[in-house]
């Protein structure tokens, strides 16, 4: 919240719109899934990773807002914010993804990518699920900055073409209804929440598989060794 020193009138900046997070549940699925995922990435660094969450700015015009489905920013404090405001912070968003469709097919394609050049958002993410207006479903552009013949410099979205994020240093591919997320220096998955789930499960029923042989074979010797002793109490050493 900023306060105005001339009239110190507060300035509210809401946290919400009142409209829904998503228009379908194959889109809030794939919204919550990446935002999870990126999430359990980058913990331990210094980077937050928010979903669907007004990112404000243009200090002091509340109005100048837009609520990406999907943000990431390196060098703020991890963990989550009701809204993000680009000058308290200090940075702006590395990587954003919009979980798009038809409806927001011309807000996302249009006004929300020419903003995000502009404020130098380094990668931009749309990934259709439904495949509805994006036949290959995802889609990324990386910014590229250039000097006009004019002389001036600009900055445009220019295609993505091996799936790469260079900012995040993953490899994207569309698997299904959601976003297939690769370590690009190991080729490993990251997994969404079942298959964390499903791997904690098998990893817990290999850990009580180890015990269970681990008490059998105690029982075992404890048997022998009492085997022995009888023997011993009977015939003496050998």
């Amino acid at each position: 919240m900023v306060i105005s020193p001339a009239s110190q009138v507060e300035i509210f900046y809401p946290t919400g719109d009142g409209k829904p997070v998503a228009e379908t549940f194959d889109h809030l699925y794939a919204l919550l899934v990446t935002l999870e995922v990126l999430r359990q990435y980058l913990t331990g660094r210094q980077a937050t990773v928010l979903g669907n969450q007004f990112l404000y700015y243009a200090q002091g015009f509340p109005r100048l807002r837009v609520a990406p489905d999907v943000m990431v920013i390196f060098g703020v404090e991890p963990g989550g914010r009701d809204t993000y405001k680009t000058w308290e912070e200090g940075q702006i968003p590395s990587v954003i993804f919009e979980i798009t469709s038809p409806s927001t097919r011309q807000n996302d394609e249009l006004s929300k990518k020419n903003l995000y050049a502009q404020m130098g958002v380094q990668e931009y993410w749309q990934f259709d699920p439904r495949g509805e207006w994006i036949t290959e479903k995802l889609r990324g552009y990386r910014l590229h900055d250039f000097v006009t013949l004019d002389g001036e410099p600009e900055s445009v979205y220019e295609p993505i073409t091996d799936g790469h994020s260079q900012v995040l240093q993953l490899r994207l591919t569309v698997e299904g209804l959601l976003i297939g997320f690769y370590r690009l220096d190991t080729g490993g998955k990251l997994l969404i929440p079942d298959e964390l789930a499903a791997a904690l499960q098998q990893e817990t029923q290999t850990r009580q598989q180890a015990e269970a042989i681990a008490e059998e074979q105690r029982q075992r010797a404890e048997e022998l060794a009492a085997q022995l002793a009888r023997y011993r109490d009977r015939f003496g050493e050998l």
